[in-house]
């Protein structure tokens, strides 16, 4: 679960420990998950008192998308009419506009390229945690899907790079929405959740402008965190700033909706409302 690095230091090998403390297995799905990544921590320690509480806190992260990650991909295989929500790496590993065909990629890259060279400004944008890819398409490069019941480091690898299966294969329609996933939300966090609904929403209007798109269904952005508080739902209740800069077009929200997730049951119900 730990390795030592070469400045000596401890690390946590996230894969291992989650397999590894899970015991592979799926918790009682009423049980916290907050409480569950606590354990996890302190059985940690067990091992190597030396882990840090940054390093712990940067495995809560993962440890905690995976959980959703399982229910998710459950949400799919048992439900006939369900989308997929799937896992997306940091965007230094990849850009979620790469998902699109390669027209629609091209048309995103051309826009960043105007944007540096027009205003001397860039579009720098993070990659949301999960996207949602709709059923038809996902039915065309997932075939005969199992639920995750038991799981080890393989199921895990797989989770992550579902992504690519996907890769210049999704048309404009096709990508319904995103979910970004903070086990807590800090009043930083709340900013960067609503700067990228908000861009994420622009750089859609701006596929549709560009091919012509009429009455196109829109994108979803979702927050989920284990805890949610009014002052967090306040803040996340701002506009998308695109949909303000014309009268031809209704305010929208950069958040569609933000959901309190801090058991396996909870997420079950969370991804059947927002998957079908």
């Amino acid at each position: 679960m730990i390795r030592t690095l070469p400045n000596g230091r401890s690390q946590i090998i996230k894969d291992e420990a989650f397999v590894h403390l899970t015991g592979g297995v799926l918790p009682e799905a009423n049980l916290p998950i907050s409480g569950l990544l606590e354990n996890m921590d302190e059985q940690i320690r067990q091992v190597d008192e030396a882990i840090t509480r940054e390093a712990l806190s940067n495995a809560h992260g993962d440890w905690y998308e995976w959980f959703l990650a399982i229910s998710a991909w459950n949400t799919f295989v048992n439900r006939p009419n369900a989308n997929l929500a799937i896992l997306l790496p940091n965007i230094s590993q990849f850009d979620v506009g790469h998902l699109y065909n390669q027209e629609l990629a091209h048309l995103i890259e051309d826009l960043r390229t105007k944007v540096q060279d027009v205003a001397q400004v860039q579009l720098i944008t993070s990659n949301p945690d999960f996207v949602i890819i709709e059923r038809e398409v996902a039915n065309e490069f997932i075939v005969n899907p199992q639920p995750l019941n038991q799981f080890d480091t393989d199921s895990i690898i797989d989770l992550n790079s579902k992504y690519s299966d996907f890769i210049g294969r999704c048309e404009f329609d096709e990508i319904l929405g995103y979910i970004s996933v903070k086990t807590s939300f800090r009043p930083d966090r709340r900013l960067q959740i609503a700067h990228e609904g908000s861009l994420m929403k622009a750089i859609y209007i701006h596929l549709q402008t560009r091919k012509w798109v009429i009455n196109p269904p829109g994108l979803k952005y979702y927050a989920i965190a284990t805890r949610v508080g009014n002052s967090d739902r306040n803040a996340l209740r701002t506009v998308a700033t695109h949909s303000i800069t014309t009268v031809s077009s209704l305010p929208q929200a950069a958040v569609d909706d933000v959901f309190e997730v801090n058991s396996l049951q909870r997420a079950d119900e969370v991804f059947r409302q927002i998957l079908t």
